[in-house]
């Protein structure tokens, strides 16, 4: 990739998102077609050439992020896709649980993991009555791997902290919180009720959890010239 492309690519990402938000807004699936899939593969690109230092995380996190590309194209037909994407991206959390653990160990840390049990616990007894009974054992398998993965974050960070990747680390911390919230707002409007300016919300996490996600991975050097 050009060294001069490279640094376009988050300010293409942010244009993309933004056309993806409209089309779901105004509606125009047009846009929605094109861009938010686009959106993904900009945030892929972003990633591809990061993390040299660290193969395996870079393996398994550009993994991840092909996951939830397959997940953002299911989810364009919220019906009919609904169930392959959550497949999808229980893969993609599974796959950033595999690239976390191989930072630090699963579980090094027992309080991330207390904590999002905690949370995971309460959005699933809100949600609970509003989830379709053959949708129950897919939806709860989801929430844990979810939780479990932005926990697993929760711990690279606790344990970098004073270290010189304690910036990388606070990056995948961040970007499980967002995936987190993103995923509650998206179930809450889809379950329990109607929440206003939800595409913007729901998307703007999303794709922000994903660009923090890939920036937890090293920049590739700079070349001159």
């Amino acid at each position: 990739m050009s060294a001069r492309l490279y640094p376009l690519l988050p300010v293409l990402a942010v244009l993309g998102a933004l056309l993806a938000i409209a089309g779901n807004m105004l509606p125009a699936p047009m846009l929605v077609y094109i861009f938010k899939p686009a959106t993904t593969l900009l945030v892929i690109a972003w990633a591809w050439p990061r993390g040299a230092d660290t193969p395996a995380v870079r393996r398994w996190i550009l993994i991840g992020l092909g996951w939830s590309l397959a997940g953002d194209v299911f989810l364009m037909w919220p019906q009919q896709g609904f169930l392959p994407g959550l497949v999808s991206f229980l893969l993609a959390h599974l796959a950033f649980i595999v690239a976390f653990t191989r930072r630090v160990p699963l579980v090094a840390r027992s309080q991330p993991f207390a904590l999002y049990a905690l949370v995971a616990a309460v959005l699933l007894a809100q949600l609970w009555p509003g989830v379709p009974a053959g949708l129950r054992w897919p939806v709860l398998a989801y929430v844990a791997c979810l939780a479990a993965m932005a926990a697993q974050a929760g711990v690279v960070w606790l344990v970098a902290r004073g270290s010189p990747g304690e910036a990388l680390a606070r990056n995948a911390a961040l970007g499980g919180i967002l995936f987190m919230t993103s995923d509650a707002l998206l179930a809450f409007n889809k379950f329990n009720a109607p929440i206003a300016l939800s595409a913007l919300l729901i998307l703007a996490t999303y794709w922000t959890a994903l660009g923090l996600i890939a920036a937890s991975l090293r920049a590739p050097p700079v070349r001159s010239g």
